[in-house]
């Protein structure tokens, strides 16, 4: 029995000890529970119906677009088109003088998008870092009450001053949408620029840097997520809006997209095939924009999380 035990005890220390877990808490792939049953399923089919409030009426718009009127008036809407009109695209294209309208609104849209960024900042800089002061602080609520003041009660007097002023044009239009947007714009970036530690801009006044010099090379890199959301922003309201392009510009030829979308509502009826394939056309190009500008807009989060 000796012989044996001694056997044994010297068995066990020869086998070498398992190693150690370099993290205590991290679980070994054979014990993670199976996460299926933590789905949680009323969430996931409140999000699966929402998402048909999309889908749908962006089906619809396309099957129509691509009906002949006729199949249109036959049917509920839904049903696929057979056969398939294409020519709608090219009458859109002809009647609403696409090329032209859509210069023109891309060039009250950059404009718009680019004063924007670059007034709204500026302006909720100086508000932010000195909302101490009552002078400040009275600015701050004076621009946030202008939020409550709907459009069609200035709608009016708007139109007498652009046509005195002689801005009832593109330039008037830029001007008019980086005005109407600062009250929502400061209040975005006064509530971002208030979180950014100012010991960064105190650093930099030491090198001897001025006021500019700070807003340019510290604050204004640290804006980008606010850069893509007021943008953003900006760039949907200038470009799918109705009612100032409507009521400001004068010149026929210097009408936007929705402007020129509106030849297909007569007095009794809507050619709704052309007027869906014309949707679909305005559309491409800002599905464009954010396919092509989705990593400059994710790399400014990540980069404002990590700030």
């Amino acid at each position: 029995m000796s012989t044996a035990a001694t056997t044994l005890a010297q068995a066990e220390a020869a086998t070498p000890a398992p190693p150690r877990r370099l993290f205590a808490n991290r679980r070994d792939p054979s014990d993670v529970e199976d996460d299926s049953r933590k789905t949680n399923w009323w969430a996931t089919a409140l999000i699966a119906v929402c998402s048909l409030t999309v889908l749908i009426p962006l089906y619809l718009a396309v099957v129509v677009a691509l009906k002949t009127p006729e199949q249109l008036a036959s049917g509920t809407g839904f049903e696929l088109p057979n056969p398939i009109r294409w020519a709608n695209f090219a009458d859109a294209w002809e009647r609403t003088a696409f090329p032209q309208a859509l210069l023109n609104t891309a060039i009250i849209t950059v404009g718009a998008v680019v004063f924007t960024l670059l007034t709204s900042s500026v302006v909720a800089y100086a508000l932010a870092r000195n909302n101490h002061r009552p002078f400040f602080k009275g600015v701050f609520f004076y621009f946030l009450a202008a939020l409550f003041i709907p459009f069609p009660i200035i709608m009016l007097p708007l139109v007498k001053q652009t046509s005195l002023l002689g801005l009832d044009n593109q330039v008037g239009m830029i001007i008019l949408y980086t005005i109407f947007g600062l009250s929502l714009n400061i209040f975005i970036y006064s509530a971002y620029i208030r979180s950014i530690p100012i010991e960064l801009e105190e650093a930099a006044r030491i090198d001897g840097a001025s006021t500019w010099r700070v807003f340019r090379s510290v604050i204004f890199p640290l804006l980008m997520p606010m850069n893509a959301t007021v943008g953003i922003l900006t760039c949907v309201w200038a470009w799918n809006d109705f009612i100032m392009p409507l009521v400001v510009l004068t010149d026929p030829g210097a009408r936007t997209l929705p402007l020129a979308q509106f030849v297909f509502q007569g007095q009794y009826n809507t050619d709704y095939t052309t007027a869906f394939a014309s949707y679909l056309m305005a559309m491409a190009p800002l599905l464009v924009v954010y396919i092509f500008s989705q990593r400059w807009v994710i790399s400014g989060v990540t980069r404002g999380s990590i700030k």
